[in-house]
């Protein structure tokens, strides 16, 4: 309900002074290189998101609903308040894990999500109708109920794995390897044949029903995912502007956690429209730098402390696939901060284990509490002064 009521007023907002969240005219790019008119409209290119186009046809036939047919301020605060529930929902899935699974007291319980809340991401996400945004609280979800089975020493059902792959997936296609992720540390799966047998069963279900639906959307023309990966690839990972060292801090693993300083570019909707973006810069604070690796301290020594629990593991490989996808393969690296709804809860989630680790030696959680209290205070007072820079672009392009 906090959240709810905290996004709530700054989607509310945004929705009902500003048309940036939804305009019939901007189909991409407006800010931060989101792409909400398209993804509202046809749930974005389907090699990236095969079968989001489903999904938002609900989504958008629902604000349609509530907004009488009329895509303006009502249709714009459906969509934010939509998008606001699920980023709410997804801080309630990272809540439980803490309290559930890692049994943390609750006041750190409480302290971790509000730091996760100010995150640049949670803000940005909590009024825009992307992919990111719906991802974001499926993966929550899911690695929540894993926990679950996976500390009850039970199997993940195929029917559970299936629609997760299927929903997961479906938003966005580089996601379905993490849906199988947790399959791998099931109880003694590599020493029974039996175990290991039925894992392949519900891995090779999941991933038949995923195709099947794949290729029914798209006609069975599978040629054309081929053609279109390629060249998502090509346009999204060639962009050589920054040094990739700061692209990763900046961009990666900071902005999608500290909003750096913020550029206007000029676009158009090639169609005789033309209309301002909003792009993140480097960082270009040596506090921002700090800020940063320091979290990243954490969480590496989060990883190291804990790096026989196979529930910091299932954490660890999932956030290492973005890693690869977008530092080493550089996909999307000078616009990496918009894909963060993919790992974005690692954060909370590692500290949390961190914390756990040294539940019995006061000491040391002394110094982790002062660290992120220290971290907590400059996060809040820097992505609050960033906003005002945000509202300050809204009033003059987007009345």
């Amino acid at each position: 309900m906090f959240f709810l009521l905290c996004y709530g007023i700054l989607g509310t907002y945004i929705a009902l002074h500003y048309r940036i969240i939804f305009d019939s005219r901007i189909p991409w790019d407006a800010y931060f290189s989101f792409d909400n008119k398209a993804i509202v409209m046809t749930g974005g290119s389907f090699e990236r998101h095969p079968l989001a186009y489903y999904f938002f046809n609900w989504v958008r036939e629902f604000s349609l609903f509530v907004s009488g047919g009329k895509m303006y301020a009502t249709f714009r605060l459906t969509l934010a308040w939509l998008s606001n529930i699920a980023v709410s929902l997804c801080i309630v899935q990272i809540f439980k894990y803490l309290k559930n699974i890692i049994r943390l007291p609750l006041m750190i319980a409480l302290f971790l999500v509000l730091f996760f809340g100010i995150f640049s991401t949670s803000i940005i996400l909590s009024f825009t109708p992307e992919n990111f945004t719906y991802t974001l609280l499926l993966l929550c979800i899911y690695n929540y109920y894993a926990a679950v089975k996976l500390r009850k020493e039970e199997k993940i059902p195929g029917s559970a794995l299936t629609l997760a792959g299927i929903t997961i997936g479906g938003l966005t296609i580089t996601n379905l390897a993490k849906v199988f992720i947790p399959v791998l540390f099931e109880k003694d799966i590599f020493r029974s044949w039996k175990k290991f047998g039925n894992a392949v069963f519900r891995v090779g279900l999941t991933t038949a029903c995923f195709v099947f639906l794949y290729l029914l959307r798209i006609d069975f023309k599978y040629e054309n995912i081929f053609s279109k990966t390629n060249q998502q690839y090509e346009k999204f990972s060639n962009v050589e502007s920054i040094p990739d060292w700061d692209m990763m801090l900046s961009y990666f693993f900071g902005g999608s956690i500290l909003f750096p300083s913020f550029m206007t570019t000029d676009k158009h909707n090639m169609k005789g429209f033309n209309f301002k973006g909003l792009l993140m810069e480097p960082y270009s604070s040596v506090f921002c730098y700090t800020f940063i690796i320091v979290l990243l301290a954490l969480i590496l020594w989060s990883y190291l402390k804990n790096f026989k629990n196979k529930l910091v593991q299932i954490i660890a490989v999932s956030f290492m696939f973005d890693i690869v996808i977008h530092c080493i393969m550089r996909f999307g690296l000078h616009t990496s901060y918009i894909y963060a709804g993919h790992f974005i809860f690692v954060y909370p989630l590692l500290l949390g284990w961190l914390f756990y680790a040294y539940r019995s030696q006061p000491k040391i959680l002394s110094f982790l509490i002062v660290t992120v209290v220290i971290l907590f205070s400059f996060l809040l007072a820097n992505n609050l002064f960033r906003m005002s820079d945000f509202f300050q672009f809204l009033d003059t392009y987007y009345q």
